[in-house]
């Protein structure tokens, strides 16, 4: 199974991030400009948390707040989990599963390196397991000596 610095090999190591004191408003704003699906909060240089399409519609939409006035930081998800470049794809679909989450920053000591979601997850997963079915493919056909 690939590892977490394969993913943002594949991917990138951009994060998208908003302050923790814009508005509910900016945030929605930028995910939509950038489509994603969450931003790291950040604090000055600090990590404060994550923003995400949930978190909007369970702290503003069901709650009947607006968006225009409440900032970042009273509806971010805080503290959040991180993953480090050479965890595996397995443990973070498991850290994400278990906290039933969909987004992971991957913090390298100390250092913000990137992000990955499930989907860029599942992504890895089925080109590992594409990879494997044809080494197998080839080993049964004769490619490869015995």
């Amino acid at each position: 199974m690939g590892t977490i610095a394969n993913v943002l090999a594949g991917k990138g190591h951009q994060v998208h991030t908003i302050s923790a004191d814009a508005t509910v408003y900016d945030a929605v704003v930028r995910m939509v400009e950038r489509n994603v699906g969450s931003l790291l909060v950040l604090d000055g240089d600090r990590i404060a948390g994550i923003v995400t399409e949930r978190d909007y519609l369970r702290q503003i939409v069901v709650k009947g707040r607006t968006s225009k006035t409440t900032r970042v930081e009273e509806i971010m998800s805080s503290p959040i989990v991180y993953v480090g470049p050479g965890g595996t794809v397995e443990e973070a679909m498991a850290i994400m599963s278990d906290r039933r989450i969909r987004h992971l920053p991957v913090v390298d000591q100390g250092r913000l390196v990137g992000l990955v979601s499930i989907g860029d997850l599942v992504k890895q997963t089925a080109k590992d397991h594409k990879f494997h079915i044809q080494y197998l493919t080839d080993y049964i056909c004769g490619k490869y000596p015995a």
